[in-house]
């Protein structure tokens, strides 16, 4: 699905709940989520790299659809998934309970939202803070699940024309769910399905991914 077929009311959502491999395969697998990437937020360091984080912690970036997609079901998703007790102050900062908001009305959201499931689940030792700048990982950490299987990267490198092109396609970030098993292939024929692309675009990407090899 093409980025300039999405209506331009995208957000971005940036948060942190232990190890970005994962939870970017996680959110990846949902309807809404437009695009997905890891890497390093939260800190001050200057360029960080896996090797040499600093007091960064690994995060995942979402581009979301909120006609598709509402801050309440992600949020309920990611504290679903991870306990931040269990991770918070676990190799420092590298792996952190962490939400940051771009703009004074996500801040409201994310609160609200922590408030509300902190009445079933008790204090959420969650840190929400202002966005400040996001480091793309290197791109061997991009789509980390889908990337271990060869036969799926051989085929969608017939579809795009560079890593960067494919990282960032929703069919990639759909795909990664589907190799961590968050996602079925069934469940993902039926959103291409409905996706705003014609007919015969429908039909190659349905086809290509019926003869991958998983």
């Amino acid at each position: 699905m093409s980025d300039n077929q999405q209506a331009n009311n995208l957000h971005t959502i940036t948060l942190g709940m232990g190890c970005y491999w994962s939870p970017e395969a996680l959110f990846g697998a949902m309807p809404g989520v437009i695009k997905t990437r890891v890497g390093f937020a939260g800190g001050t360091s200057h360029e960080p790299t896996y090797r040499n984080m600093g007091d960064h912690t690994e995060t995942v970036e979402l581009i979301v659809d909120p006609a598709l997609v509402s801050y309440d079901t992600l949020l309920e998703t990611f504290w679903n998934n991870h306990n931040p007790y269990n991770i918070n102050g676990y190799k420092d900062r590298q792996y952190q309970s962490l939400l940051l908001y771009h703009d004074e009305e996500q801040e409201e959201a994310f609160r609200r939202i922590k408030s509300r499931m902190e009445r079933d689940k008790g204090s959420l030792d969650t840190e929400l803070a202002p966005f400040q700048t996001f480091y793309p990982a290197e791109t061997r950490h991009q789509k980390y699940y889908l990337k271990r299987f060869p036969d799926a990267v051989a085929k969608l490198s017939t579809l795009y024309t560079s890593d960067e092109e494919l990282e960032n396609s929703t069919l990639a970030a759909r795909l990664n769910g589907v190799a961590k098993g968050f996602l079925s292939l069934e469940r993902l024929q039926h959103e291409i399905d409905q996706w705003p692309i014609s007919t015969n675009e429908k039909v190659q990407i349905i086809s290509l991914i019926r003869q991958i090899r998983w």
